[in-house]
């Protein structure tokens, strides 16, 4: 039975650690110069409703790394821009290739083209959920720290889809997220409530300064994400304060590591001090984009890595 990558709660708790020790395994691999191609002669579509460059050179140079090959399709050079139902293109595109990866505006699309596609369908962002990415935060902090039970994220600014994610992943690996957003702008209830329900411990304040009280982690994100430029002005008046600098960042923990999931507007939710500094680990994170997503794929197309590797 095929398996889809919605969202991070699409992966159990030894999924979501198993996947994260063979991204880790990848990219010792990887950097050795030794070849995994585990997914030879296997073919990833990949369809782009939103601009994008990591989720895009991340998929295509993962597949090529892994022996396989990956097709870029733009909506707009596709029957998709001239009105082909998403249930049909989802079930011509899986007789052609071994996955789709889809990035797109609403997440009902991704929804929609996993139900009718008889391959595995992998969330590459949409405007409720980012898994994805937080597949790879969570592969980088557990460089950091190894098991992440009891550890604290702060994330500081507009609850967006990466922060549904974040939340969401509390749950899986113990961590407690506390979120401080305006409150037109913080995440949605029904996110909150279901992470909630399944254990996770979360958090939603007003105050950066009570979110990063004693975290671990500071997150923050863009605050006009694609889709919402038309409310610009209006996200910048209500998001003022909620900039990642240093005098917040000393307010966590001393040892405390800054996240950013890119692309970033430095002055905005971010200072160019806190991005370069030491204490942040944006690279880190930006690279294992790369890793987790070849582990993820190696998992959905052939079931996993092989034991001996």
């Amino acid at each position: 039975m095929k398996k889809d990558f919605l969202s991070i709660i699409d992966l159990d708790e030894y999924e979501l650690e198993s996947i994260v020790a063979d991204a880790v395994r990848l990219k010792r691999l990887k950097s050795a110069g030794t070849a995994h191609e585990f997914l030879r002669g296997r073919s990833l579509g990949m369809i782009f409703e939103k601009a994008s460059t990591r989720t895009r050179v991340s998929f295509e140079v993962g597949m090529s790394d892994l022996g396989g090959h990956a097709l870029f399709l733009n909506p707009q050079d596709m029957q998709l821009g001239r009105g082909e139902e998403i249930r049909d293109t989802a079930r011509v595109l899986a007789r052609y290739v071994d996955a789709v990866m889809i990035r797109a505006y609403s997440h009902a699309t991704v929804e929609e083209f996993a139900r009718y596609a008889d391959v595995p369908v992998v969330n590459g962002l949409s405007g409720r959920l980012h898994p994805c990415q937080v597949l790879a935060d969570i592969m980088t902090l557990t460089e950091r720290f190894g098991d992440l039970h009891g550890l604290k994220l702060a994330w500081v600014g507009d609850g967006n889809n990466v922060c549904n994610s974040w939340i969401l992943s509390s749950a899986l690996t113990g961590m407690e997220i506390a979120v401080a957003s305006p409150p037109r702008y913080r995440p949605k209830d029904e996110i909150v409530d279901r992470a909630r329900a399944m254990g996770g411990k979360v958090t939603i304040v007003t105050d950066p300064i009570e979110a990063v009280r004693d975290a671990d982690v500071l997150y923050t994100d863009i605050w006009v994400s694609m889709g919402d430029e038309q409310e610009r002005a209006e996200r910048l008046r209500a998001l003022r304060g909620y900039t990642i600098d240093s005098r917040l960042l000393a307010q966590a923990s001393p040892d405390a590591l800054v996240m950013h999931c890119l692309p970033a507007h430095r002055g905005e939710e971010i200072t160019d001090e806190v991005m370069e500094g030491p204490q942040s680990i944006v690279w880190d994170q930006a690279e294992n984009r790369l890793h987790a997503q070849k582990a993820l794929l190696v998992r959905l197309i052939a079931g996993g890595m092989p034991a001996d590797e």
